[in-house]
């Protein structure tokens, strides 16, 4: 039984990172191109007086996030 180098143990995990990590960053890149559509609707639902539990609901976006969304897309109207 051949005992590997650290070098090897350490590209050993590289390897076994490197296809999940590769798509979580395609993910969040994808998120963040949702979230780019998203936050004028959200905006548009807190206008609406949607509960931000609801938005939660609807979208998994944190109540604090959709606030902070709504708020920021009302000064860009101002």
């Amino acid at each position: 039984m051949t005992q590997m180098t650290p070098a090897q143990l350490r590209a050993e995990a590289e390897k076994a990172l490197t296809p999940l990590g590769q798509k979580r960053v395609r993910l969040l890149a994808q998120l963040e191109e949702i979230d780019r559509d998203l936050r004028p609707l959200i905006a548009e639902a807190v206008r609406m007086e949607v509960p931000y539990r609801r938005i939660n609901e609807l979208t998994a976006v944190a109540p604090n996030t959709a606030r902070a969304w709504a708020t920021k897309s009302t000064e860009d109207v101002r």
